[in-house]
């Protein structure tokens, strides 16, 4: 529903925010898994860019140094986890900018759209992996979760851009006619 462009804004922020708040942080402890369920909150809530950008990144940034101060208190960095911090580093000091510098220039609703269907894809893999764990289905033919939903999302993605399109070139026309009537 979201991939689609369909949100209904919560009120009770204060209501929602506790229980929301609690399953978010279970959620992250058990599967490290919290950028889906933010997206959909702050997509939902009808975010700009900017603020969407920022309240994401806030609370990544504070579960990530709670779950690292955590995982250091119980000994779970290890010499291998450690030799990787270099290549983390490194994508993080390219990855930060690059991708600023790409969202700067893209629309706000476009935005909201390839981050909720990245976040598909990722939720649409999670559960093919849930399945294949709890032997509920088997290797190949669980992945259809994720191909059915990656088909679903790429055909919302192509109502999107086809509508976006049509309503870029009719501004497009209606600007081209304003400006030749106006010299008449």
């Amino acid at each position: 529903m979201q991939a689609a462009g369909w949100r209904k804004p919560i009120q009770s922020r204060w209501l929602v925010g506790l229980p929301f708040g609690t399953t978010l942080g279970v959620l992250y402890s058990v599967t490290t898994i919290s950028g889906p369920p933010l997206a959909v909150l702050f997509n939902n809530q009808g975010l700009v860019k900017d603020e969407f950008r920022a309240g994401l990144a806030l609370v990544r940034v504070a579960e990530s140094s709670l779950t690292a101060i955590v995982y250091y208190h119980l000994g779970l960095f290890i010499a291998e986890s450690i030799s990787i911090l270099p290549v983390l580093a490194g994508c993080a000091v390219v990855g930060i900018p690059l991708g600023a510098y790409f969202i700067r220039r893209m629309d706000a609703e476009t935005f909201r759209r390839i981050c909720m269907s990245f976040d598909a894809w990722v939720v649409g893999f999670g559960l093919s992996r849930v399945l294949i764990e709890l032997n509920l289905m088997t290797s190949p033919w669980a992945y259809s979760v994720m191909a059915g939903t990656i088909v679903l999302d790429v055909y919302l993605l192509y109502l999107f851009f086809t509508a976006r399109r049509a309503r870029l070139a009719r501004a497009e026309h209606f600007a081209q006619h304003s400006l030749t009537d106006g010299a008449r």
